[in-house]
């Protein structure tokens, strides 16, 4: 005898259960037109798969697969932001549950440390690294010597590295020695190689925010997982972005 196909769980059920809203508000962003399912308006009483269908809530994504993962983590120094490393240095992977298999999102050099994202979602792994999308990054350069306002300047604006000019750039002085700075990039050492332009050795570098996301309480070398807020939230900046 044929099993019955699988219809699935209704909308507002998923909703709920991803923690985005009560049943009860999630009906009303149903009747709203907030909610769509494959690219079509749903309408209250539809239902969907979780992991099949495409569930959307202001054109975001509920991201709510059961089999993807995505864990934030706050890489040392010292550890390379690949899966595997031909000279036998520790890799990001290591530092996070071996299955599933996950790979980092973008890259942050050897000598730096900071917060990345390991995921095994390849569509939401794209939108956080294409330059299309262009999400930023900021980070915490510490330098050698005292940082004018003049070079400062000449850094925000962009400068020619021998790939090619930098995109504009924000920078704030925190101390003489200490910049916070935020950029939409993701070239190879892209950062010490604009402060090498000047003369500057970096001689700390950390990434203390992803687009939306941050977190001062995850100490070096831990992991967690991303919240289906934080993950909206990044899909959202992606989405605003392009």
């Amino acid at each position: 005898m044929a099993e019955p196909p699988d219809e699935g769980e209704r909308l507002q059920k998923i909703i709920s259960q991803a923690g985005l809203a009560s049943r009860r508000v999630a009906e009303d962003m149903i009747m709203a037109g907030r909610v769509a399912v494959n690219g079509t308006r749903a309408r209250l009483g539809d239902r969907a798969r979780v992991g099949t269908d495409l569930i959307e809530v202001d054109g975001v994504p509920v991201m709510i697969d059961p089999l993807r993962v995505y864990w934030l983590l706050h890489k040392p120094a010292g550890v390379v932001s690949t899966t595997r490393d031909t000279h036998g240095r520790p890799v990001v992977t290591d530092l996070v549950p071996a299955e599933p298999r996950v790979y980092p999102v973008g890259r942050l050099d050897a000598d730096s440390e900071g917060l990345i994202i390991l995921t095994n979602d390849g569509d939401f792994a794209m939108r956080l690294t294409h330059p299309r999308y262009k999400v930023d990054k900021e980070y915490l350069v510490a330098v050698d010597k005292p940082v004018g306002r003049d070079t400062l300047s000449k850094l925000a604006r962009g400068v020619l590295l021998e790939d090619g000019p930098t995109s504009p750039a924000t920078l704030t002085l925190l101390s003489p020695t200490l910049v916070r700075m935020v950029i939409r990039e993701g070239r190879n050492r892209q950062i010490r190689r604009m402060f090498d332009l000047f003369s500057f050795h970096v001689t700390r570098l950390v990434r203390t925010r992803i687009g939306p996301v941050s977190d001062q309480r995850l100490g070096v070398g831990e992991y967690r997982p991303l919240s289906q807020a934080e993950l909206r939230a990044l899909w959202s900046a992606a989405r605003e972005a392009g």
